[in-house]
């Protein structure tokens, strides 16, 4: 059988360093499952240098293996410079939506009484993200701004049904939705095929709400599994306020999926979901927790029962090793950023051990 390859962009900062990170944990003499890993030099150096080639050639790469991880980036701000990566990523293998899943942390005690995982199943592309915007002068003087924002049915029909699958495998609600009542036509689109889905998938709890109050309504629907499906830049808001409510950014992964035409996962790219971190750049102390779930995440898109086995070490050995307190600064410990890695592979390799002898299911 030929080795699954995954394509590693390589990033900036401390998303360079916690990458780095994630790889060990992924080592064959670590999983006991053997990867081949393709790499690509993201970083806004390399980026600059190619103008932005090397973006290209690390899609086309993830379109023919379908599985991809990838560095946190610089985005520069300055206008005409190589822009996003992320953007491009996103276009080039059609990616459709974005998933990002709140749980608890074992051992760290939420800002808010949240328990159930609360999935944001995002709008991959087009929304506020690359409108045309500009700028006129009035008649009376006043500056006045525009932005022309473009949604696709295809991708909000990708979005609805993607969430009702993934509620419907984590027995959860589909809750919340768009500004549909404001805005018919536009975001009304939406929720147009959040409907339909819900024929389709009648065993699903399903519960829309506007999305000023899928906001408010949060905290108090935090005891039951919920998955949320939103536009692009509700998604990226949404998604930050949920993973924060269960106490970290870090706890969680990013995955950028491509669906087919029966709207399956065809192509995988996983990363965190925070940024490069500068202030802790080469200090050793940033939490490599949410590249290591991508990591395990990506795992288990391996049509392969080792893949899978490998997957589920990885989760249990990271969340099992917060509970066991070697936890990172940002979570109320001490350790750093190689140590926790380290605990986590001495754990990986420890329950391959007794898996081996005993089977997975103990």
């Amino acid at each position: 059988m030929t080795k699954p390859t995954i394509v590693v962009m390589e990033g900036d900062q401390t998303g360079q360093e916690l990458l780095e990170e994630a790889l060990r944990v992924l080592a064959p003499e670590v999983t006991g499952f053997e990867l081949a890993l393709s790499r690509f030099d993201l970083s806004l150096e390399n980026r600059r240098k190619t103008g932005n080639q090397v973006v290209f050639e690390a899609a086309q790469a993830m379109r023919e293996t379908g599985l991809g991880l990838k560095a946190a980036t610089i985005t520069p701000e300055e206008k005409g410079d190589v822009g996003s990566p992320n953007a491009i990523l996103r276009k080039e293998i059609n990616g459709t939506v974005i998933v990002r899943t709140g749980r608890r942390i074992p051992g760290i005690a939420p800002p808010v009484g949240v328990y159930s995982p609360i999935s944001v199943v995002r709008m991959a592309v087009d929304d506020a993200y690359g409108a045309k915007e500009w700028r006129e002068t009035a008649d009376n003087g006043d500056e006045i701004a525009f932005r022309t924002e473009k949604i696709s049915r295809s991708v909000c029909r990708g979005v609805a049904k993607y969430a009702f699958q993934h509620a419907r495998r984590l027995h959860a609600k589909v809750f919340g939705g768009p500004k549909f009542t404001v805005s018919p036509v536009y975001e009304g689109m939406l929720k147009e095929e959040m409907d339909a889905a819900a024929k389709e998938y009648p065993d699903v709890a399903y519960e829309p709400q506007l999305i000023d109050a899928t906001y408010a309504l949060l905290l108090v629907k935090a005891g039951e599994p919920l998955v949320i499906p939103a536009l692009n830049r509700d998604g990226d808001c949404l998604s930050d306020l949920v993973l924060q409510m269960f106490g970290s950014i870090a706890g969680s992964e990013s995955m950028l999926l491509a669906l087919d035409d029966d709207f399956r996962p065809q192509v995988v790219m996983a990363e965190a979901p925070h940024g490069t971190a500068p202030s802790l750049f080469g200090k050793n102390i940033a939490n490599p927790m949410a590249m290591i779930l991508a990591g395990a995440a990506l795992l288990g898109y391996i049509d392969d029962k080792d893949a899978h086995t490998a997957s589920r070490a990885i989760y249990e050995s990271t969340l099992e090793a917060i509970v066991d307190g070697c936890r990172t600064s940002d979570l109320g410990g001490s350790a750093s950023t190689t140590e926790f890695t380290d605990e986590v592979i001495r754990r990986v390799r420890t329950k391959r051990e007794v898996w081996s002898t005993f089977g997975d299911n103990v």
